[in-house]
């Protein structure tokens, strides 16, 4: 067989194996495309700079900044016209030619890239492990991961305005990290936030003393009200009867409840007899927690011993 009629083959059969790909995907119902590199903007970078020529990993590789809709999530070809450039790619590595280093944005732990599609395209179908690229870093707060959809990105922006706003990761550097799975929910955090700093410079014994700080705020916001409804959360087991949901979901949730039992018995209930009373009055039933289980799971999203 002949190096062309060789590349040929490889092409056909990773055009094969994407239309596999692409139909298990919607069977599992598990995003199958390339991350554009538009979405990145949704994680607010505010750096940039050029880290030079160095070897990365192919499997990092994640998305395209103008490619992503000719190549799925594994880097298979799915068009027919890509077949002539993925060819003269092929045959050159066939014939045991040197390519040149691609061009990549690195982005946290990922790469997303700029020129060399088909080049990747090549080296991931041939199992290669690593590539040279040019790197240009953009700093972000909270990276991206495999896997993440528009959504995710979108929330973990929201995040990195949150860290910036509060300034968490400096005033205590070990924080747990606050996750939710739905966009829009860190602007409540941060009126909770606001509404802990009033109270708290109201209380009698403040009187004569300076205004509470917004960081003192941030900090007694996280020791005395988050971390307590998560330890709260771990201690009577509320995790396990909202699959799919994070701490910060159900810290939300469960304030919300807090309220309405303050109002409904005329004093503050406190964070454990709420947390408690929401966990008996508001998990699912438990086949729909199965169903919701078994859905996460067929997406990735879920270990099937958990």
């Amino acid at each position: 067989m002949s190096i062309f009629d060789q590349a040929k083959h490889d092409v056909e059969r990773a055009r094969f194996i994407g239309d596999v790909r692409d139909l298990l995907a919607i069977l599992r119902r598990q995003p199958n495309e390339l991350l554009p590199f538009d979405w990145v903007r949704h994680l607010a970078p505010d750096g940039e700079h050029q880290r030079g020529l160095e070897t990365i990993e192919v499997d990092h590789i994640i998305g395209s900044v103008d490619r992503y809709r000719e190549f799925d999530r594994h880097y298979l070809p799915k068009e027919a016209h890509l077949d002539e450039r993925w060819i003269g790619v092929r045959a050159a590595q066939l014939q045991g030619k040197e390519l040149p280093p691609i061009q990549v944005y690195k982005v946290g732990d990922l790469y997303f890239v700029k020129d060399g599609n088909h080049r990747v395209s090549v080296a991931r179908r041939q199992g290669q492990k690593f590539i040279d690229a040019y790197v240009i870093e953009l700093h972000v707060t909270v990276p991206p991961e495999e896997g993440d959809t528009l959504k995710d990105l979108i929330i973990k922006g929201e995040y990195a305005q949150f860290l910036k706003a509060t300034n968490l990761d400096t005033l205590i550097p070990h924080h747990l990290p606050i996750r939710f799975t739905t966009p829009g929910r860190y602007e409540k955090l941060l009126e909770h936030i606001r509404t802990r700093q009033y109270f708290l410079d109201r209380k009698p014994e403040r009187a004569g003393l300076p205004p509470i700080t917004w960081e003192e705020a941030v900090e007694s916001w996280y020791r005395r009200l988050y971390c307590r409804i998560v330890e709260n959360i771990d201690l009577h087991d509320v995790m396990s009867r909202f699959p799919g949901r994070t701490e910060a979901d159900l810290y939300l949730w469960i304030m919300d409840h807090r309220y309405f039992l303050t109002q409904k018995y005329g004093h503050d209930v406190g964070s454990e007899e709420a947390t408690m009373d929401f966990r008996a009055q508001h998990a699912p039933p438990l086949y729909k927690r199965l169903g919701q289980r078994v859905k996460l799971v067929l997406r990735g999203k879920l270990n099937p011993a958990m």
